[in-house]
């Protein structure tokens, strides 16, 4: 049996075949649409959130906390799902995932209230969508090699960036013109389709023996990434170190020596992951199969590619918030417009991700990501330049353009040059460590991005305030009149605040708008420069990443895999 545990000569003969043929991309095809419906998915749901809350005559929290529920539960399992290859075929695991996320999105479409809503948006497709993200990366590397698998993954990427470009589109559209549960109903045919390629994906498992799973590394697992993402979840809110507000569960209140609730949470996250590495080292020295073994987790090349992935999923993350928000809230953009408004970015990042992965037998790799991280943030730059009352889309196309371009040029290389530092036989366990490293990078991205850029907002607001009423307080003062500002009323897209507006005399209104808008404007500024600093930090940890991508033959498997121990 080969070392991705298919059959002899499997791969072989479908390499010989025809490249160009169906059968033979088919597995890329089913990993790319699948990557597709679950990250239009979770826009789609961010674009009818209005909708929904009068529909369920409920409240915006509610509906949000299914949103936040969902990316929890896809943290807290993508570890250990991401390791179901190993005991079982590609193929059946994707093909079951599949049909339990179709489950749950037919329960989301016709949910009559929240908690059916619940139950099958944020918990069964969540539950599918933590096995299908990691698994999506396992088939791409146990299907493909070398310059196949290259284009594979880049094809992966870009689509993942198409997807999160026209999820606002799609989701805009339905919503104004049918219904958010078409959303829904429309990734069910969208599941039918990618089960017709999923009958070419490996048949066999990717270990030859049976190993149980290592149940003290999942509880350990689950534990610090909820922790961590709950931590990131609520530090905008309740602050990183000291309470910027009283957090209650119930009626109590848990602010212990002044504290926000988000330093504890982050500090049992990060106690949980060092538990789980000491944890992983005992058992595999006592000679059991741990949830991730320790060669992929002391492996070099391997942990450079996680960080990179990780920071680059954090300014995406960042970019992803701040820039639809501002304009939105500057230009008074729907979320239709706004997705049209991002398209330069998005067919930039698949066009840069799909045709240069052919690149690095002129240019390595390692160099590639790097021009592509420079590009990102000459675009950001360039947008800090333009950001102002005469910003125009015309005149932003071409620094979103670039940023897109450089995103592409990074994820048509980092996801196959990380893959490829592990043996093929690990390549599920790798892919859950990279995959959970992106979901805790996208959360804290999202975490520290938007509460700075949201932050800065109301900071100016209040700011602006009295200097047009010649008032001055003190900073503890200012800090209060921030989160009254905050807790009063949510203004930082353009509805809500015109809907604050209407609420005040004509005098007031009209100053309100100019300090609103200047407002904006100066925390899109401080925001793109955050962005920048990250992307410099970007920069500094892919000097550690390989210089080239290891060939086939290098990637042998580890001599002794626990796995083959038991």
């Amino acid at each position: 049996m080969s070392p991705d545990g298919s059959a002899p000569n499997e791969r072989s003969q479908r390499s010989t075949g025809s490249k160009a043929s169906v059968q033979y991309w088919a597995p890329a095809i089913a990993a790319s649409l699948t990557t597709f419906i679950i990250v239009v998915n979770a826009s789609l749901m961010n674009v009818a959130i209005p909708t929904m809350v009068a529909e369920y005559d409920t409240t915006v929290t509610a509906i949000q906390g299914a949103v936040a529920l969902y990316s929890l539960v896809i943290a807290a399992l993508i570890l250990p799902a991401g390791t179901l290859p190993s005991r079982h075929s590609s193929r059946r695991v994707m093909a079951v995932a599949l049909i339990v996320y179709a489950g749950g999105t037919l329960v989301a479409a016709i949910s009559w209230n929240t908690t059916v809503l619940y139950i099958g948006w944020s918990f069964i497709e969540g539950s599918a969508a933590a096995v299908l993200f990691p698994l999506t990366f396992t088939v791409l590397t146990v299907s493909y090699e070398d310059e196949d698998r290259a284009k594979a993954f880049g094809l992966l990427a870009g689509v993942h960036g198409v997807g999160s470009t026209l999820g606002p589109i799609i989701g805009g559209a339905l919503t104004t013109f049918a219904s958010w549960r078409w959303g829904f109903t429309l990734q069910l045919v969208g599941v039918g389709i990618i089960l017709f390629f999923v009958q070419y994906v490996s048949s066999k498992p990717l270990s030859e023996t049976s190993s149980s799973l290592d149940r003290g590394g999942t509880v350990l697992s689950i534990v610090g990434a909820t922790s961590l993402v709950v931590g990131f979840l609520l530090s905008g809110k309740y602050g990183w170190l000291l309470a910027k507000r009283p957090f209650f569960v119930g009626d109590v209140q848990l602010n212990p020596l002044g504290t926000s609730p988000a330093i504890w949470f982050l500090g049992v996250g990060l106690l949980a992951f060092a538990a789980f590495v000491q944890y992983e080292r005992r058992l595999e020295r006592a000679g059991k199969s741990p949830l991730v073994p320790l060669h992929v987790l002391t492996n070099r090349s391997f942990l450079s590619g996680v960080v990179t992935y990780n920071i680059r999923s954090i300014v995406s993350a960042g970019f992803m918030f701040v820039f639809p928000v501002y304009l939105q809230a500057v230009l008074g953009y729907t979320a239709f417009e706004t997705g049209l408004a991002l398209l330069p970015y998005s067919i930039a990042s698949i066009l840069f991700a799909t045709l240069t992965t052919g690149w690095r037998t002129y240019v390595s790799p390692k160099t590639l990501i790097q021009v592509g991280i420079v590009c990102m943030g000459v675009g950001l730059v360039l947008l800090y330049e333009q950001t102002g009352p005469g910003q125009t889309i015309r005149r932003m196309l071409p620094p979103v353009a670039l940023y897109g371009a450089g995103v592409g040029l990074i994820v048509a290389q980092i996801g196959n040059m990380t893959m490829s530092s592990v043996p093929t036989a690990d390549s599920p366990e790798a892919s859950g460590v990279l995959n959970i490293s992106s979901s805790i990078g996208f959360s804290l991205g999202t975490a520290v991005i938007g509460s700075f850029f949201l932050g800065r907002f109301y900071g100016s607001v209040v700011d602006g305030v009295l200097r047009a009423e010649h008032e001055s307080v003190s900073g503890a003062q200012r800090t209060e009149l921030i989160l009254a500002l905050e807790d009063a009323a949510e203004t930082a897209t353009e509805a809500t605040q015109q809907q604050f507006l209407r609420q005040l005399s004509p005098e007031r209104r009209q100053l309100l708008a100019g300090i609103f808008e200047a407002a904006m404007f100066d925390a899109q500024r401080a925001a793109l420069l955050l962005l920048v600093l990250l992307v410099l930090l970007l920069l500094v940890a892919s000097t550690f990443l390989p210089r080239q991508i290891p060939e086939a033959d290098e990637r042998t498997d580890h001599p002794e895999s626990s796995r083959d121990r038991q």
